[in-house]
């Protein structure tokens, strides 16, 4: 691949782009970076992109040529780290937007990390050990979010890094079977233990049975408690920026609430959340985003320290804009029309399910 100058060879369509990539790729990311304020939407759409072309050079390479792609994404963040991105619009986006934002490389590195411990099949003995992945693969990511909304106070940011790893807790809880079926495995192998669960001889014969689901459970407690840690955070985010937050929050926690409802069993099942539960989740989010603050200054997780770390030793740049109060009213009416469009798609699916 060909290096220009980011300054010199910036293209103005590749924030455009960038959005395409993400409208085709990555439905989440998408329908997240909507309900930003109108501002963030760039910037947002430029580190989501970066962040989905790393994970799909990783994932849609064979084993044997993984560490290869890795090797040639670390030398992609080397070359936007010295302004002198590849010739591609995601790298040329996030260049701009590493500088912009004073964005310590110790965070994309993070999440190459965190794609190789996935590609070497690394498993995690104990909680903190999986705290550790959470922090790679999604707490980088929610604080590199958080430097694009103009804040980098390390309490917000250790309440960021919560979140991130309370939704990874979530995924993981929801996809056990899936993993094992892929001969991955997630769970904290001390636990599995604990419940009387051999590990190696388990993911030979993946099954569901109450032990597994006494694990599951245990998981998503441990979400719990980092949702309702995370929730002093969001208070410290500009006004604009909470519904679309808070939406994340609650309608991710939701997904461990329908793990519940299925006795824990995401071995012969994957929970999917419906709208109407979906719908209730949004409509906390708003009214939790009209709450009194409530500021938690309780120190990151040990997993995360590193991430907070990072950011207060970085220089900040100079006084980035904070996207304004009256931004708030549009993004919780973005926020609601997302849904009520999900929601008319469901109705149009259902409407034909039940003529076919």
């Amino acid at each position: 691949m060909h290096r220009h100058s980011a300054e010199h060879h910036h293209r103005p369509d590749d924030a455009a782009v960038c959005a395409r990539l993400l409208r085709g790729g990555s439905h989440s990311f998408y329908a997240a970076s909507l309900v930003l304020p109108r501002r963030m939407r760039k910037p947002a759409a430029a580190l989501y992109a970066f962040c989905r072309v790393a994970d799909d050079a990783v994932d849609d390479s064979p084993p044997e040529e993984k560490p290869a792609a890795l090797a040639c994404l670390r030398r992609r963040l080397d070359a936007i780290y010295a302004q002198t991105p590849h010739d591609h619009p995601a790298d040329r986006a996030f260049a701009q937007v590493v500088v912009q934002y004073a964005i310590p490389r110790t965070l994309p590195e993070a999440l190459l990390e965190g794609f190789e411990w996935d590609a070497e099949g690394r498993r995690y003995e104990t909680i903190e050990d999986l705290h550790g992945y959470g922090a790679r693969v999604a707490s980088t990511v929610g604080a590199m979010m958080t430097l694009l909304m103009g804040v980098r106070d390390p309490d917000v940011l250790a309440r960021a890094c919560d979140l991130g790893v309370a939704m990874q807790l979530t995924n993981i809880a929801r996809d056990v079977g899936e993993d094992a079926r892929a001969g991955r495995l997630y769970l904290p192998l001390a636990w599995l233990r604990e419940a009387g669960v051999d590990p190696d001889t388990w993911l030979k014969d993946p099954r569901f049975d109450q032990r597994i689901g006494s694990v599951v459970a245990r998981l998503l407690r441990e979400a719990d408690r980092l949702y309702e840690r995370s929730c002093g955070g969001v208070a410290g985010l500009p006004l604009s920026c909470r519904p679309g937050i808070h939406a994340a929050a609650r309608i991710y926690s939701e997904i461990g609430r329908e793990v519940e409802r299925n006795g824990g069993d995401s071995v012969s099942r994957r929970a999917v959340t419906p709208m109407s539960r979906k719908l209730r989740g949004l409509a906390g989010a708003l009214a939790a985003t009209a709450q009194p603050a409530r500021h938690n200054a309780e120190p990151p997780l040990e997993g995360t320290r590193f991430l907070v770390e990072a950011v207060v030793n970085t220089h900040a740049p100079a006084a980035a804009r904070t996207p304004h109060w009256w931004d708030f009213a549009n993004s919780a009416k973005r926020t609601l029309e997302l849904v009520e469009r999900l929601e008319r798609r469901d109705r149009v699916a259902a409407a034909s399910r039940s003529s076919a």
